[in-house]
């Protein structure tokens, strides 16, 4: 299960899907279109960032998504980067300083709760 968390107005929806008993929560700060400096990070089991894309696409800025990945890797969060968006998305890639992230949460381990 998963939440649309654009900016930092929206790091609520973080804590409602942080109360779900959902096996894997995941955040998709897709259109990201303003910082995220801080969220609650301890019942996210994966974060998706990606830009804007379309003719009025609004801009995404890098520090936005380093800052944002920073904290993944501080936390153990998978982080996958989609995109950078704009207007010729495919033009402008999704390297993030030289590497694709595309890491994803390991779906093979069963929670103790449903172990049989």
């Amino acid at each position: 299960m998963g939440v649309s968390v654009e900016n930092e107005k929206y790091v609520y929806r973080m804590d409602d899907l942080g109360k779900t008993p959902a096996y894997i929560k995941f955040v998709s700060m897709e259109p990201l279109l303003g910082q995220i400096s801080k969220f609650p990070y301890k019942k996210i089991d994966w974060v998706i960032v990606g830009g804007e894309s379309g003719p009025n696409a609004r801009p995404i800025e890098q520090s936005w998504v380093i800052e944002i990945r920073n904290q993944c890797i501080k936390n153990s969060i998978p982080f996958f980067f989609k995109q950078w968006g704009g207007f010729n998305k495919k033009k402008n890639g999704r390297l993030l300083e030289g590497k694709y992230w595309e890491q994803t949460p390991d779906c093979h381990i069963i929670p103790k709760q449903l172990e049989l």
